[in-house]
């Protein structure tokens, strides 16, 4: 006290000062081993990749030197590791598991850590006190304090079921990037498919160019010889100019398909590649339809996804029920504090409150209602997924029973027009007729073949489409194969 009452000379108390200020500035601090989470909102689901990102991906290293030879697998498994819409439903599921990590925060104790360090000197004069035979300067004086803070929400259902959405949401965003993956193996298949279509249409077209061509010389050769007027010269000529006119826009199509094709798989779109496999063909057995839909229904992940997410929309409506219900805490500090280290004494705190919503009417009322609206939105789009299932099967399945015809009557028709054609070309060689008909049999072979290859892409387009349908995307070789 008589310390306190007689301050040291000006000197010493500067130096005094100074020196816990500098203990202060480096000792002040606050380590926090936890944080606390504000979960009073409501959490939303995550968001799935647009469509158009399945179109695009990550390059993966630089163009090489020579062809590169690739089938569909090789394709495909390229795809699943670089493809833009498989990536971002990745990085859904790390935003999901964050989520659910600081959802969990809630229910677990929090711990701090700090240390102080105080100086303080009053003015007694300042704040109003004059008494006498009393300074009115008090201090310098200064103490040490070094504490730990526990701080737990030992009974809070709101958290509780915000924290088990949580975890439904991340179960949603692992399915949706399953699902992701059948996308994947259907937009790789389908560019894939489609650049077989585009080279079988230039060897088409560029047979019919050579068969023209010939069919051109002869017409010249009649026309010099005077045994064919020059209509027939000329319309040769349209016929094999119109062919290669064909030619040239078949090849731009390959050509910018293979750079769609590219950048679903990631290829660098300098590297110059050619497909090792073939357009398949296999007829199709029709399963049971009730039963493919059943099974639809059964191994789609999106379907699976949208049932998660639809647990989590009913736990964030009960935990804005929960919110009208009492919560119990828990707080406690224990720490050592004095005017050093070494001369300081251990001090404890520990406190548990209950809380008691008494009038938040509106407030609750209001989330309740967004959870309810939220939750009913998601089971009436949940409910149009399974119509949508059902749809894609019935759809698929249409589709294989119609093109499977189609290639078998445009294969078909390819093979009387290929007849006729050679009928047409032995008349006018014969010089029964003129080359009218040659003419018109070449346009009739070419949009034979168009059918045929068109017909032959939708086949297999289809059957991949109903692999997806059926959440088997995976298997596509057993339905490419004819299953």
């Amino acid at each position: 006290m008589q310390n306190l009452l007689h301050p040291p000379a000006v000197s010493n108390r500067t130096t005094l000062f100074a020196t816990n200020l500098v203990i202060a500035a480096l000792a002040t601090f606050s380590i926090p081993a936890t944080a606390q989470i504000n979960l009073s909102g409501q959490q939303s689901a995550p968001t799935p990749p647009p469509a158009s990102s399945y179109q695009g991906s990550v390059t993966n290293g630089a163009a090489t030197t020579g062809i590169l030879s690739l089938t569909l697998d090789e394709a495909v498994q390229r795809g699943l590791q670089t493809n833009l819409g498989l990536l971002l439903s990745n990085t859904n599921i790390s935003g999901a598991k964050g989520q659910r990590l600081q959802d969990l925060q809630a229910l677990l104790p929090s711990i701090d850590a700090s240390a102080k360090e105080a100086y303080e000197q009053s003015d007694l004069a300042a704040e109003g006190l004059k008494i006498p035979g009393f300074p009115t300067i008090i201090g310098p004086f200064g103490y040490t304090d070094i504490r730990a803070n526990l701080t737990w929400s030992v009974l809070n259902l709101n958290s509780l079921k915000t924290y088990m959405a949580a975890r439904h949401y991340f179960q949603a965003s692992q399915l949706s990037a399953d699902d992701a993956r059948q996308m994947v193996i259907l937009t790789v298949g389908n560019a894939y498919l489609r650049v077989l279509a585009d080279q079988a249409q230039i060897e088409s077209t560029q047979a019919q160019v050579e068969t023209s061509k010939v069919s051109l010389d002869q017409a010249v050769s009649n026309h010099s010889a005077g045994t064919a007027p020059r209509l027939d010269e000329l319309r040769a000529q349209v016929d094999n100019q119109s062919l290669q006119q064909q030619l040239i826009v078949a090849r731009n199509t390959w050509e910018k398909d293979k750079l769609a094709l590219a950048r679903a798989i990631g290829l660098p779109l300098a590297q110059n590649f050619e497909l090792a496999d073939k357009a398949p063909y296999s007829a199709f057995d029709q399963p049971d339809v009730q039963v493919a839909i059943k099974q639809a229904l059964a191994n789609r992940k999106d379907r699976q996804a949208s049932a998660e997410l639809t647990k989590a929309n009913v736990d964030q409506r009960k935990a804005a029920t929960d919110d009208r219900l009492p919560t119990i805490k828990a707080e406690a500090d224990y720490g050592d504090i004095g005017v050093n280290v070494r001369h300081s004494h251990g001090t404890v705190d520990a406190t548990g409150t209950i809380t008691i919503p008494i009038f938040k009417e509106a407030q609750f009322r209001g989330e309740a209602q967004v959870a309810q609206s939220q939750l009913d939105q998601q089971l009436d789009q949940q409910s149009d997924l399974d119509a949508q299932i059902e749809a894609d099967v019935r759809d698929s399945l249409l589709d294989i029973a119609s093109s499977q015809q189609q290639v078998e009557v445009s294969h078909s028709n390819v093979e009387l027009s290929n007849e006729v054609l050679s009928e047409a070309q032995q008349r006018y060689s014969a010089g029964v007729s003129d080359n009218l008909a040659v003419s018109q049999a070449q346009q009739t072979v070419a949009q034979a073949n168009s059918q045929y290859i068109n017909s032959l892409y939708q086949h297999n387009l289809a059957k991949l489409n109903l692999a997806r349908a059926m959440g088997v995307a995976q298997n596509y070789k057993e339905y490419l194969g004819g299953k």
